[in-house]
């Protein structure tokens, strides 16, 4: 093997789909390897300071292809996702091939070359050592810009992802499932009656409420579900087809459409019931002592609206989706319709589909 080249990367895949300038990539110490055969052997020949892996047109399961290049090398493994694909990255980065991570970190496209050097050099071992200012910044930096980034996707109360990261991921997995035949399915919903509740107990408690229900709703969803604030007491939730878990569900014939729930997966309905029961139930409590009124039980009002069937766009499955929540707010409160006709509330579809 040569000696290990500490400003050398490996890239894997198509440049043009993760970086701004891609054609200045080649020119920052950068090897590329359009395929992970091509990777492997690579890896395997000679040392780099880092491997980047390009998310995005790396055919069949990622984590075997992550799994060939751990094996063949030591390097640092860095993915490149784009934003829908930050949940499959995250699960990747806590799983395991004899006894090591698949990989040590991602980074979110598009990204500049400049970027994709600073923070893949910034985390190797003896990285703040580094003198060159186009190659290395310190442990110190690299948090700020962490922080930065967290802020800017982040809401800052709750934790979840807020309206801007919702916004987008929604409009990059819509245009995937596009292109694969997969489906979004996008949940809006609100707390009923939580305007009462702030005027009465005061923000403070409500914002511990907004708190706790949050840590909630993450527990009820998958892995790789998105769940956002996107404003006051609304949220939303992006349910869609992980292609390193499951295959898109097959185009319903067109004596199915919509009936009852024909078109929303069964995945992303057993998950909204699953909310409304959770959070009906759940003890949330706050600091203060809000007596037994101020304890009593949580209830949601919300809309499913489903890509392809109810929108082609982020704009239309939230115009959709809201009309259903509005709906289910005259319609008494406590519940969440589907769009379509009949009007279905979610907690019907039992004698429908039993096995939801």
């Amino acid at each position: 093997m040569h000696g290990r080249d500490r400003r050398k990367i490996l890239l894997v895949g198509d440049a043009s789909k993760a970086f701004l300038e891609a054609d200045t990539v080649a020119e920052r110490h950068c090897e590329i390897c359009p395929n992970i055969s091509d990777a492997v052997s690579t890896a395997a020949t000679n040392e780099f300071a880092a491997i980047t892996v390009v998310m995005s047109g790396i055919p069949g399961r990622l984590s075997c292809a992550l799994r060939a290049l751990r094996n063949a090398c030591d390097a640092r493994i860095v993915l490149l996702a784009q934003m829908y694909e930050e949940p499959i990255a995250i699960q990747l980065l806590g799983s395991v091939a004899n006894g090591t991570a698949l990989a040590n970190d991602y980074l979110i496209c598009p990204v500049r070359p400049d970027s994709l050097y600073e923070s893949v050099m910034a985390s190797r071992p003896g990285a703040a050592a580094n003198t060159d200012p186009c190659l290395g910044v310190d442990a110190t930096t690299e948090m700020r810009i962490r922080h930065l980034e967290r802020l800017a996707t982040e809401d800052d109360l709750t934790g979840l992802k807020n309206r801007r990261y919702i916004w987008e991921f929604s409009r990059q997995i819509i245009e995937r499932a596009a292109k694969e035949n997969g489906r979004v399915t996008l949940l809006v919903f609100d707390i009923d009656n939580f305007k009462h509740y702030n005027d009465l107990y005061g923000h403070i408690a409500g914002d511990e409420i907004l708190k706790q229900a949050a840590v909630l709703m993450n527990r009820c969803c998958r892995a790789h579900d998105v769940v956002g604030r996107i404003g006051g007491d609304e949220f939303a939730v992006v349910f869609w087809d992980d292609p390193q878990r499951e295959t898109a569900s097959p185009p319903v014939s067109g004596m199915e459409r919509r009936s009852a729930s024909a078109d929303h997966p069964r995945q992303a309905i057993f998950i909204a019931k699953r909310l409304v029961r959770e959070l009906e139930a759940a003890e949330l409590s706050t600091s203060g002592d809000l007596g037994p009124q101020g304890k009593g039980v949580l209830t949601i009002s919300g809309g499913l609206a489903s890509f392809p069937r109810d929108g082609n766009t982020i704009q239309e499955l939230f115009q959709q989706a809201d009309k259903a929540l509005l709906e289910a707010k005259r319609s008494g409160k406590n519940r969440i319709y589907l769009v379509g006709t009949p009007q279905t509330n979610v907690a019907d579809i039992n004698r429908a589909h039993p096995n939801i």
